[in-house]
């Protein structure tokens, strides 16, 4: 549930701070005054379009905050949470979204930066916002299919998520075979190429390690005369007479004489021999390394060249020789299969009409199920239409199958409805009273919640265009959505006012030649006075003042009775 809204600098309101209950909450006042705006920073909170026309005027920017509740059974919440790395593990989830003038957009959701994308998906899982805008939806077949999806539960999930992954493997399947034969010239320009790749990488005779071994034999041979000279002063060093190994035996034979005399220098004397046989070691290594060094002008060429090759092909192939070779075995598949493009063909064509039939038995059980849950909405729908007085209305559910199939199966859904008797059912797009669209939605309203795991709803003067005792109808199915998820709900209507469990009453002001809105909770005598003022309008009277009174005790006697 919505637990704390903040709103700052978003159109007239300056500055505003509620705090909501469960159960059934509306706002009121007179027209102009802020209500809608308030819906409208619910919706920007959740997701929806901003745009800086938002901003209040002679501001920056307009900033939001929601604090909600998350319920224990908004399983799709969490894992969309979950999957996004957002801790909720104490049930409570922060909104945060701030619009500048430049149209830059910053959210967050617990702190953590987050897309519109994000924010809209966690959104409609929080909150569900139902508005006298949202009967164009019902004027589209692609919401029809979507509620009735939705109706049919989790049942219908599994079967519906099966198919996705089939659909998304076919069209795959079919993308693969029209790319593949979408012209013989390209295809024989394609193998023409990559056999000349082929042949020009298998001449090379690449092999791993190769280039690591030739830049060390480059760079011995380019620096031939300096290391030439190094072992040559190196091997002077200790052989000469003055040289290191002389000067060793020297001190090796008088430490030997000293040890004759006392024991105390026989470590040390093994030390010393020990270093003078290293050394006479080292020195015959270097003799031999340097008869063995030759001069070889013609290996370094060939080097320099080899090395050239290699990198003219991984230009081409890629960064290292492991890539090119990696390269190398792909292209050597592909060419396979074009070499073998018949046999190809007809392997790509059989998965296509093997997953065409896949799709085509997975869509017809998905037809089956949702024709099993459109008998049972026609069924509930009929029951609250009756309850809204429209108890003489027929609903139902048309299918008709789409050309080809889609994303979501091979179903054309739309709601069909008659609200004359002898007149047969049509197209919702065919309904002109906004009042029997109100009792409409309302009435997949009440049936949707449900099945929505949505504890928060909002209704936007969805009792527009009704009166007497159908207003009443819809008060108290409102009030009965209410019991089972908080509803915040903007009305005009009295009947709908007196089942309210809470009450915001919403005001306008002048100061310093600036409007801004202010929001006042009602307390009981309060309510009393406010629905007078919604029932006689300017005057309040005394008669309206006790059909007030009188609204307010039998809303009281019916929410007891439920």
């Amino acid at each position: 549930m919505l637990q704390e809204l903040t709103i700052k600098n978003l159109a007239i309101i300056e500055s505003l701070s509620l705090s909501f209950e469960e159960g059934m909450t509306v706002l009121t006042g007179e027209t102009g005054a802020g209500k809608s705006i308030i819906i409208d920073a619910l919706g920007l909170l959740v997701g929806g379009r901003g745009s800086s026309h938002f901003i209040r005027h002679g501001e920056d920017k307009l900033s939001l905050e929601g604090l909600f509740i998350l319920a224990d059974d908004n399983v799709a919440a969490r894992k969309t949470l979950a999957d996004n790395g957002i801790d909720a593990t104490d049930n409570m989830v922060v909104l945060e979204r701030t619009v500048f003038k430049s149209g830059k957009n910053i959210c967050r959701i617990n702190g953590k930066l987050a897309t519109t994308v994000l924010l809209r998906d966690v959104g409609s899982k929080l909150i569900d916002i139902h508005s006298q805008h949202e009967h164009q939806e019902l004027m589209h077949d692609e919401f029809h299919l979507t509620l009735l999806d939705r109706y049919s539960g989790e049942a219908f999930q599994k079967p519906f998520q099966k198919y996705e992954k089939t659909f998304a493997l076919y069209k795959k399947a079919q993308k693969e075979f029209r790319d593949f034969t979408k012209g013989e010239q390209e295809l024989a320009q394609r193998l023409d190429m990559l056999q000349f790749q082929n042949q020009e990488i298998e001449a090379a005779h690449l092999q791993v390690g190769e280039e690591e071994t030739l830049l060390a034999e480059k760079n011995i041979l380019a620096n031939f005369e300096k290391l030439n000279d190094n072992l040559n002063l190196a091997y002077k060093a200790l052989q000469e007479e003055s040289g290191g190994l002389s000067a060793t035996s020297e001190a090796m034979r008088q430490i030997e004489a000293a040890k004759n005399v006392s024991h105390d220098f026989d470590t040390l004397h093994e030390t010393i021999a020990s270093s003078y046989y290293q050394l006479e070691d080292a020195a015959m290594q270097i003799r031999q390394a340097l008869d063995q060094m030759e001069f070889q002008p013609e290996q370094l060429n060939q080097i320099e060249n080899r090395l050239a090759e290699m990198n003219q092909l991984k230009r081409k192939y890629g960064k290292k020789v492991e890539d090119i070779m990696a390269y190398h075995v792909e292209i050597q598949d592909e060419i396979q299969k074009l070499a073998n493009s018949e046999v190809h063909v007809g392997e790509l064509s059989k998965n296509v009409e093997k997953l065409a039939h896949q799709v085509a038995e997975e869509a017809s059980h998905l037809t089956a199920l949702r024709k099993k849950a459109a008998k049972q909405l026609e069924a509930q729908i009929k029951t609250e239409l009756g309850q809204l007085y429209m108890e003489k209305a027929i609903f139902e559910v048309h299918f008709s199958a789409k050309e080809e199939f889609s994303e979501t199966g091979g179903d054309e859904v739309a709601f069909y409805i008659s609200t004359n008797p002898g007149e047969p059912a049509k197209p919702m797009t065919k309904i002109a009273s906004g009042g029997e669209l109100s009792r409409m939605m309302l009435a997949l309203k009440t049936i949707f919640s449900k099945h929505q795991g949505i504890t928060s709803i909002i209704f936007d003067e969805v009792d527009t265009g009704v009166s007497g005792r159908v207003a009443q109808a819809i008060a108290e199915k409102i009030y009965a959505v209410s019991v089972g998820s908080q509803v915040l709900c903007i009305t005009h209507l009295p009947q709908v006012a007196a089942m309210a469990d809470h009450h915001y009453y919403i005001t306008k002001q002048v100061e310093n030649e600036r409007t801004s809105t202010n929001v006042k909770i009602l307390k009981e005598d309060e309510k009393s006075l406010e629905i007078s003022r919604m029932i006689a309008g300017t005057e309040v009277t005394e008669l309206a003042k006790q059909h007030a009174e009188e609204m307010l005790s039998q809303a009281s006697k019916t929410k007891s009775a439920r």
